[in-house]
């Protein structure tokens, strides 16, 4: 957003406004409901809680397919916060864009992981 002050224009803050705040509140609505569906199988589940219960959890195709469509929401709600503290609190461009690219590599590098991790299951 630009602020105009007679001749001088002055940008401030990222100002992604609605958009970015409504994908927070839907990240992280899936992310709970995701939780309460796991807790629901480990509550209702049969005998003790091991490795085994864990991977039959996380066998099924449409639990994999579900868990990862969750961990991309997870990493985009984290892209969104992290992306608005980097432009709130870190003032030289270069160090900001430089951790915001950081940040993207991080992510994109959680995310291959999760792939390996549920697909090994």
């Amino acid at each position: 957003m630009a602020v105009n002050y007679g001749s001088k224009r002055i940008v401030v803050g990222a100002h992604y406004g609605l958009r970015d705040w409504l994908a927070q509140r839907v990240t992280a609505a899936l992310m709970a409901l995701f939780t309460l569906v796991v807790l629901a199988q480990v509550i209702f589940s049969k005998g003790p809680i091991g490795y085994d219960k864990w991977a039959g959890i996380f066998s099924s195709q449409w639990m994999k397919v579900l868990t990862f469509t969750v961990i991309v929401a997870l990493l985009y709600h984290v892209w969104v916060g992290m992306r608005d503290i980097w432009m709130d609190y870190i003032k030289p461009v270069g160090l900001r864009l430089s951790l915001q690219v950081f940040s993207i590599v991080w992510l994109v590098g959680c995310a291959g992981w999760a792939i390996q991790v549920l697909w090994r299951v």
